[in-house]
């Protein structure tokens, strides 16, 4: 009835939301954030400095277990998807141009200098599911490849990339992977939703803000997108960085408040490539309070007022068209992991840390289910 419900709301949600996130939505994530800060305890943490969790690494092997149970129920071989982020709405090519004249302490790693990095884009919808755009929660994510990435990587399986990653919701779902683990086994029960409500342990606070910002999306160029995570930049700096934008334009969503097609958001994003080039401006926000901007606490939203994002590097996508079927068969093949980073890029935080097995493990389920290689791409390949 609750999925039922959502589906509906999602019907009519363009024709109010925009006037309650002008209006409700900042305010109302401000004080959901003091909530759940007022249940938070010191913990005597310095600025960029991480604590491992008690029982952490069984918390993540019983994460990576949940997603591979659930994976092998959904898929066949040779036709397994990924756990998270699964519908690809496209792949697409682009370039990551650094400004120039950056402060001085965000010169560190890929904001050292200006110059530009080739990238391949993919953008996609939720999990574990591939569903209806107009069915699905209202979120979505976006994974950047960069190539010709110079110096050592902390993931051995590549030696020339840096993966960024952003999803449609500034804070993380779960606060960390101690809840993460319980997320994923409701989920394998399909019972996600009583994982919120659960009276016992709830989770409340975090199902409001991860519904303030999900909604019904008019483009996957059209919506900002948060690492809700944080990296290092630079020895001793920690930041949460985000893609943004630089349009206010949003498409009509055909067919409203009837269904639009089901893939409407893979169209959005072929017209509008097809037609011209897209920008999204990357921004970064350096941690500067260590209790307001946790880095072991992924639920907590990073205050603006402690410390404002700003522009670091512009994403370019070029005009282009490109048969869907030949992206969604790349998008196959490449294998994202935060870990495929320089070392002033490292994950940071349990979920950071979790995500170095939790992607490498998943992965290598996925590959060897549909029988290929792991592959790196270089930028100089040719989709049809």
């Amino acid at each position: 009835m609750i999925i039922k419900a959502v589906q509906i709301e999602r019907r009519i949600d363009p024709y109010f939301r925009p006037a309650f996130d002008a209006t409700l939505r900042d305010p109302t994530a401000r004080a959901i954030t003091a909530l759940i800060n007022l249940q938070r305890s010191r913990d005597g943490l310095e600025l960029a400095e991480e604590r491992i969790l008690p029982d952490e690494e069984l918390h993540v092997q019983s994460i990576i277990n949940a997603f591979s149970d659930q994976l092998r129920l959904l898929w066949k071989p040779g036709r397994f998807e990924r756990g998270g982020n699964t519908k690809t709405h496209g792949v697409v090519r682009g370039e990551l141009l650094v400004h120039p004249d950056l402060p001085q302490h965000l010169r560190h790693g890929i904001f050292a200098e200006p110059r530009s990095f080739p990238a391949w884009v993919r953008f996609s919808g939720p999990g574990p599911y591939i569903t209806p755009d107009i069915d699905d929660v209202g979120f979505m994510s976006i994974s950047v490849k960069l190539m010709k990435i110079p110096g050592p990587k902390l993931a051995e399986d590549e030696k020339f990339t840096q993966d960024l990653f952003g999803v449609s919701t500034p804070t993380f779902v779960t606060p960390d992977v101690r809840a993460n683990a319980k997320l994923q086994q409701a989920s394998l029960q399909n019972a996600t939703i009583y994982h919120f409500l659960n009276l016992r342990e709830s989770h409340l606070c975090d199902l409001i803000m991860q519904g303030l910002w999900t909604k019904t999306q008019s483009s996957p160029l059209e919506a900002p997108y948060f690492s809700c995570v944080p990296y290092l930049l630079g020895e001793g700096q920690a930041m949460q960085y985000s893609f943004w934008p630089t349009t206010k334009h949003k498409t009509k969503i055909p067919g409203l408040p009837g269904r639009p097609p089901d893939d409407y958001l893979r169209q959005a994003l072929a017209a509008t490539l097809s037609g011209g080039e897209a920008f999204m401006e990357m921004k970064v926000q350096v941690q500067t309070d260590a209790h307001l901007m946790p880095l072991e606490n992924a639920s907590v939203l990073w205050p603006e007022r402690l410390s404002p994002r700003v522009p670091v590097a512009t994403l370019r996508l070029p005009q282009q068209s490109s048969d869907y079927l030949s992206q969604l068969a790349f998008a196959r093949k490449l294998t994202f992991n935060p870990w495929h980073c320089i070392a002033e890029h490292r994950p940071l935080g349990n979920q950071g840390r979790a995500r170095k097995a939790m992607y490498k493990t998943l992965a290598a389920l996925r590959q060897s289910e549909n029988a290929v290689e792991h592959y790196e791409p270089t930028g100089d390949e040719e989709l049809g």
